[in-house]
C-alpha cells in the first residue's frame, strides 16, 4: 500500500486528536483528585456548624428557635427532607425549595419579614444565615437518594415549567440551560458540563448543592448557583426564590431520581 500526503495528515490528525482527548482525561483526573484533597478538609463543614447553631439559637422578634420549622417531613424533622424539595407545602399554596422554605419559617416562627430576607443580597445578613441553615439541612441528607415528590399538580406543573425554562434560548448569546447541560460529554474551560436532562448520577449537578466555592471562598446554594448561571446566559438575575428558579430545581431534581447526595461538596 502506499502512503500519499493525505495519508500523512490524517494520521497526524488522528494522533493530535488522541493526544488531546488523552490530555482532556488526565487534567480532569487531576481535577478530581484536587478536590478529593480538598473535601479531608471541606470549609463547608463551617457553614454546617453554623447552621445547626442558628437551627437551634433562639433568635428574631419572636425570639424563637427553628426547631419546630417543617420542611417536609413534620415538625423539626431534618434528615431525608433535602432529597425531596422542592415540593408543595400545604401552609403556603405554593412549591417550595429548601432556601424558600427556610425563610417561610424564618418568618412564621421567628417573625422575620420574609420580603426583607429575600431582598438581601447573597452572603450577607440574614441571607448568609439562610445559606448556612440550609447547608447544615442539607447535610443531614448526605448520601442518600433524590425522589422528589409529583403527586400534587402544582409539583407537575412546575416540573414541566422548569422543562421549558430549561431549554428556552434567548440573551445576547443566544444561550439556555440546555446549551451547556443538554448534552453528554460537554466541556468548558476545564469543567465538564453534566446532562441534567436526564440522571447525570451520584453527587453530580443538583446532587452537589450547596457547595463551596475556592475560586471565590463561599458558600453557594442553589439559588445563587441559579442566578450565576442566568447571568452567564445574560439573562436578567431573576429574585431570589422566584418560579422560574423553583421551577428548574423541580426539573433537574425530578431528573436527578435516585443519584445521591453527596452535599456539602466542593467546587473549584
Amino acid at each position: 500500500m502506499k502512503f500519499t500526503a493525505s495519508h500523512s495528515a490524517l494520521a497526524i490528525a488522528g494522533l493530535l486528536a488522541a493526544a488531546s482527548v488523552q490530555a482532556q482525561s488526565s487534567t480532569a483526573d487531576g481535577i478530581a483528585k484536587y478536590r478529593e484533597m480538598l473535601q479531608d478538609g471541606n470549609p463547608a463543614e463551617l457553614f454546617e456548624m453554623k447552621g445547626e447553631e442558628l437551627w437551634k439559637q433562639k433568635r428574631g422578634p419572636k425570639n424563637a428557635s427553628l426547631e419546630q420549622c417543617d420542611l417536609g417531613k413534620g415538625p423539626g424533622v431534618i434528615k431525608g427532607v433535602f432529597v425531596e424539595l422542592p415540593r408543595y407545602f400545604k401552609d403556603t399554596g405554593r412549591v417550595q425549595d429548601l432556601e424558600t422554605r427556610l425563610i417561610t419559617c424564618m418568618e412564621t416562627l421567628q417573625g422575620f419579614k420574609g420580603e426583607e430576607i429575600a431582598k438581601t443580597p447573597f452572603g450577607r445578613g440574614e441571607m448568609a444565615n439562610v445559606t448556612a441553615l440550609a447547608t447544615y439541612v442539607a447535610t443531614a441528607s448526605k448520601g442518600m437518594k433524590f425522589n422528589l415528590p409529583q403527586a400534587h399538580p402544582q409539583e407537575k406543573l412546575m416540573y414541566e415549567a422548569g422543562k421549558r425554562i430549561f431549554f428556552t434560548r434567548g440573551g445576547t448569546h443566544d444561550f439556555s440551560c440546555a446549551s451547556c447541560h443538554g448534552e453528554d460529554d460537554k466541556r468548558i474551560r476545564l469543567q465538564d458540563l453534566p446532562n441534567l436532562t436526564k440522571n447525570p448520577g451520584d453527587g453530580i449537578g443538583f446532587a452537589a448543592w450547596p457547595a463551596y466555592r475556592v475560586s471565590n471562598s463561599q458558600m453557594w446554594g442553589m439559588q445563587l448557583r441559579l442566578n450565576d448561571c442566568f447571568r452567564q446566559q445574560r439573562f436578567p438575575e431573576p429574585k431570589f426564590g422566584s418560579d422560574a428558579t423553583i421551577a428548574l430545581g423541580v426539573y433537574m431534581g425530578v431528573n436527578a431520581k435516585t443519584a445521591e447526595s453527596i452535599v456539602p461538596s466542593i467546587k473549584r
